[in-house]
């Protein structure tokens, strides 16, 4: 089953600042579409500038699309060539067995 949670590789010739700056934007756009409360609670994300890189939830409709919003907001800021985008291997969970009678 794929994963819902991406990770975004910024390139060396995304400023760290700028991608930050469009990360807000991709937020402030979620809000707009779905309302804070949603937004807060639905569309998560992790920005970790010394490593350039953001991974985002999409779980959720609201994460789905904050993660449309942010993908294409990068990609017109700084081109389509400037990033990686990758899912995110999810853990997979043991089956339980039964327990011994």
């Amino acid at each position: 089953m794929p994963s819902d949670v991406f990770r975004y590789r910024l390139g060396d010739a995304v400023p760290a600042a700028d991608a930050e700056a469009t990360l807000v934007l991709a937020i402030l756009a979620v809000e707009a579409l779905h309302g804070e409360a949603p937004a807060r609670l639905d569309a998560g994300h992790a920005f970790d500038p010394k490593l350039r890189t953001v991974v985002i939830d999409a779980t959720t409709a609201v994460g789905r699309d904050f993660n449309r919003l942010f993908l294409g907001f990068l990609s017109r800021e700084f081109g389509p060539g400037s990033f990686r985008v990758e899912r995110v291997p999810q853990p997979t969970s043991p089956t339980p067995e039964p327990a011994a009678a």
